[in-house]
């Protein structure tokens, strides 16, 4: 008996679920009331729903742009997220991942959508002044004596007289760095915002 009724539970939310998911948005709208029907004078009367909350029924999406700091804030997360990872060249998850790999994966968790290599990131989005970096902006590198930029990290906290970066190092993976260490001082070449 007791089965029963649980299974008879059971049936009853997932009915009850199943429902939910075929269910519309109902408009806001206004609905008029009739007063005094049968009478010379007919009254109509105004009642004003307040707007219902949207709901997106299951099953179907609506985009919805979200506040840029919400997805710089996001996007920092997502990076720190893979904080410890093993550098592994060209990878891009937790298993391993160089340093365009990490910022590739995670502007692209938030639908910004950038080249796969340091080099090319840094054609991407507007050149930011040295004292004007903020969190989210993308530092670039010339590292081991490179003529090109072969280096790339993202800027998660901006302290005073510190800029503090995640990126992926072949000798210790993922980490965060500071500009102001040496090594990363001198081959600092130029930020540059994409949000």
């Amino acid at each position: 008996m007791i089965k029963s009724i649980y299974i008879l539970l059971a049936c009853l939310f997932l009915w009850s679920c199943s429902t939910y998911k075929n269910k519309k948005n109902i408009p806001y709208t206004e609905n008029k009331i009739e007063i005094g029907e049968g009478s010379s004078k007919q009254k109509t009367t105004s009642i004003k729903k307040s707007k219902p909350q949207e709901i997106v029924p299951y099953g179907e999406t609506e985009e919805i742009e979200k506040p840029l700091d919400l997805k710089v804030k996001n996007i920092i997360d997502i990076a720190k997220s893979f904080n410890g990872t093993h550098y592994k060249f060209g990878g891009t998850t937790s298993a391993g991942m160089d340093c365009s790999g990490l910022v590739f994966t995670a502007f692209k968790e938030e639908e910004v959508i950038l080249p796969r290599s340091s080099i090319e990131m840094a054609s991407m989005g507007e050149k930011v002044n040295f004292r004007e970096i903020n969190k989210g902006d993308l530092v670039f590198f010339k590292t081991n004596r490179s003529k090109n930029i072969n280096h790339v990290g993202l800027v998660v906290e901006v302290l005073p007289g510190k800029i503090l970066f995640i990126h992926s190092t072949t000798s210790q993976g993922v980490i965060i760095s500071s500009l102001d260490e040496r090594y990363w001082n001198e081959s600092f070449v130029e930020a540059r915002r994409i949000i």
